[in-house]
């Protein structure tokens, strides 16, 4: 299994690019079900996620060819398999979004309960409520959610859950409902860049949709969609992932292929931090000469702090002199790196959602274990800032989301060492 040598003290510098967005390529994938002609998808990163769910189409008829870097082709070529296996739709959340468009492309979808990583609690309650609102028959068989309709039809629905709205329940029941009789209206619809990224694509396909980037979407559905060529969107939480990494090295660097306007609360508070930022139309430069200023961050859904780097802010906070506090109010059990950041010499207590920082000095390299995703990042930030060699165990979470992040990391200086090699205990 993976790991990750990282030998910290060194501030990274120059220029690096980040990929396309794997929150907005993963649903486009998903909702190439629904397409009678070819889908094209560019700006796809090679991603371990990417590989499950095209495993995922291809055993639901589809044809996924990758061309060049980062090309997907994607084309129905048996329009009859309705199920996706619980083997493949465990390893990831995002699978599950294969269940809204195919329900509507082929009227039956036999999808598993969805797995993914170990961050908490997250029910699929609001997909099947707005998947019953446009018509569907929903039973559980066996861990299997079973759907049928003939065909949809239109409904008003709201989506609005008690930590706010779903971003997969709105990508599921979106692609469901291009394709339902009439005009369907979803109200508390997450607003994040991939929804409208995923909206665009589908309007590209002859899906007709409006309000995108607000709460409230309008579909009127048609009958049949075709083919087309999509861009994805550059991936926010890759760019700011790596902004958070010169800061936590005192450093400096240019992340390029971003966009801005997807990471305005992530700029603001570094900015709040004491970093210097400048930007261009398609760029952020950070600078950051000395440790962070404490803070209080609350991740939120979009526009706010993003949950998907609560974990790397924690890891930057930690070398903040006096008091910080980290909370997360999307995914209140996200905060299994707090042990591990503590192994490394953090002073962290957590207590239900919130983690309070007392500021330390600097880290101090030790061995550490990769609980998920996010929590990958945040400890290969940490030995970048460490003293001496860190190791980083299990960093296969970490291929799931980031595009070889080891070397775009070594591009900025960074000394970090990828081993396959077995680690005894």
């Amino acid at each position: 299994m993976a790991h990750f040598k990282i030998t910290g003290g060194t501030p990274l510098h120059g220029v690096v690019a980040a990929s396309g967005s794997k929150n907005a390529a993963l649903p486009m994938m998903a909702a190439a079900l629904l397409a009678d002609g070819p889908v094209r998808l560019q700006g796809v990163p090679r991603l371990d996620d990417v590989d499950t769910l095209s495993l995922v189409l291809r055993e639901l008829g589809m044809h996924v060819g990758r061309h060049g870097d980062d090309e997907l082709l994607l084309e129905t070529i048996d329009p009859t398999p309705t199920r996706a296996r619980y083997e493949l739709v465990r390893r990831m959340r995002a699978s599950f979004c294969v269940l809204g468009p195919l329900l509507a492309r082929r009227g039956r979808a036999v999808v598993s309960l969805p797995g993914g990583c170990n961050i908490g609690d997250r029910p699929v309650d609001l997909h099947l409520k707005g998947l019953a609102a446009l018509g569907a028959g929903l039973r559980l068989r066996r861990g299997y959610v079973v759907a049928e309709a003939p065909r949809l039809r239109g409904a008003t629905i709201d989506l609005v859950g008690p930590r706010g709205p779903t971003v997969t329940g709105t990508a599921n029941v979106l692609t469901a409902a291009v394709l339902a009789k009439g005009t369907t209206v979803i109200g508390g619809a997450a607003v994040e860049p991939e929804i409208v990224d995923l909206g665009n694509f589908l309007n590209a396909l002859g899906a007709r949709i409006e309000g995108l980037g607000t709460s409230t979407l309008r579909i009127d559905g048609v009958k049949q969609l075709g083919g087309t060529t999509h861009r994805v969107i550059p991936d926010r939480i890759e760019a700011a992932t790596l902004l958070l990494a010169a800061a936590i090295t005192r450093g400096s660097a240019t992340v390029r292929d971003a966009v801005p306007d997807h990471l305005t609360a992530v700029l603001d508070a570094l900015r709040t931090a004491g970093f210097q930022i400048e930007l261009g139309d398609d760029r952020v430069t950070i600078s950051a000469p000395g440790r962070p200023r404490p803070l209080a961050i609350t991740a939120r859904p979009y526009p706010g702090v993003p949950t998907d780097v609560q974990a790397q802010w924690t890891a930057l906070l930690c070398l903040a002199p006096g008091r910080s506090t980290v909370q997360d109010t999307v995914f209140a059990h996200r905060f299994l790196h707090v042990a591990e950041l503590n192994r490394l010499g953090a002073r962290i207590e957590h207590r239900n959602a919130t983690a309070a920082i007392t500021g330390v000095d600097h880290f101090t390299a030790a061995q550490v274990t990769a609980s998920d995703l996010r929590a990958s990042a945040a400890l290969v930030l940490a030995g970048l800032a460490a003293e001496g060699e860190t190791t980083v165990r299990r960093v296969h979470h970490l291929d799931r989301g980031y595009e070889r992040l080891d070397e775009k990391l070594g591009r900025l200086g960074a000394r970090i060492e990828r081993r396959e090699t077995a680690i005894t205990a």
